[in-house]
């Protein structure tokens, strides 16, 4: 948790910091989808690679990114491991009483490790690279068409931001009540498991409160400031696609080209694991 970096702008000068914003969420969102419909070892090396290249161009640190992905590590090797032990196949390489593992299983646990890496990265390198507000105009752009029926998207994309801008916030009032708790003289780590449980209560509470604390002086800020939603309201820099962005959507459309070819013409997305 010390070390999470998601959710947090990376400030530098790249390629990719000056892309509109609209462009990064298409292009993440897009990235994410053909994720699964890759069923090839090939195709994800193909992925990689482009991840990579994309990486580069927004000079963010490698790094940097593995840091603040380290906490969600635990999750990713959980699933893994589920995928490994649930899913049969007609030859098995080890059993162990009544858990079985088949060769199906270890390319479904090979290829959800590699979904879940390359979503995450994917997915934080545009938080890196855009500033909750940016972040927030991008989407409320392109879901701009829902305000016909009501939808309240201004209001939404306020929430998603003021939940972006939360997340280093909160992670380091969290690790401040840890050191303090542990002055205290708390040892988080002796006792049973359901001790240890016990022991994060003063932990979970003061964050609890502190959080409900901030969000009221937050509501007061924008009550002050005589917020009342996105009606009438203008922007100080309204986006506009360059010529960057274009080229980006190009590459963006080549990108989906290419997977479809290879799975197409090569036939190795549509192969089962086998």
């Amino acid at each position: 948790m010390r070390d999470m970096t998601i959710g947090q702008f990376y400030s530098t000068d790249s390629v990719i910091h000056r892309l509109d914003p609209r462009v990064k969420i298409m292009i993440t969102l897009l990235y994410v989808i053909s994720l699964f419909f890759i069923r090839s070892i090939y195709i994800y090396g193909f992925a990689i690679l482009i991840l990579a290249v994309y990486i580069k161009l927004s000079n963010v640190p490698v790094r940097y990114i593995l840091k603040g992905s380290k906490g969600l590590a635990t999750f990713i090797l959980i699933m893994v491991i589920i995928q490994l032990l649930t899913v049969k196949g007609t030859t098995n390489i080890v059993e162990l009483g009544f858990f079985k593992i088949s060769t199906t299983g270890v390319y479904s646990a090979i290829y959800l490790f590699l979904k879940l890496v390359l979503m995450i990265i994917g997915s934080s390198i545009m938080t890196y690279t855009t500033t909750p507000t940016a972040l927030s105009d991008g989407l409320e752009k392109l879901m701009s068409w829902m305000n016909k029926f009501r939808i309240p998207v201004h209001e939404m994309m306020m929430i998603t931001t003021i939940a972006l801008r939360f997340i280093p916030v909160l992670v380091e009032e969290l690790d401040r009540i840890i050191k303090v708790q542990t002055a205290r003289g708390i040892d988080f780590k002796e006792g049973s498991f359901f001790r240890r449980i016990r022991k994060y209560i003063p932990i979970i509470i003061p964050l609890f409160v502190s959080a409900l604390r901030r969000s009221n002086e937050l509501a007061l800020a924008m009550d002050a400031r005589c917020y009342h939603g996105g009606e009438g309201r203008t922007k100080m820099k309204p986006l506009e696609y360059e010529r960057r962005d274009y080229i980006a959507y190009i590459l963006l459309v080549s990108y989906l080209l290419v997977i479809i070819i290879l799975k197409r013409i090569l036939h190795l997305g549509i192969l089962q694991a086998v």
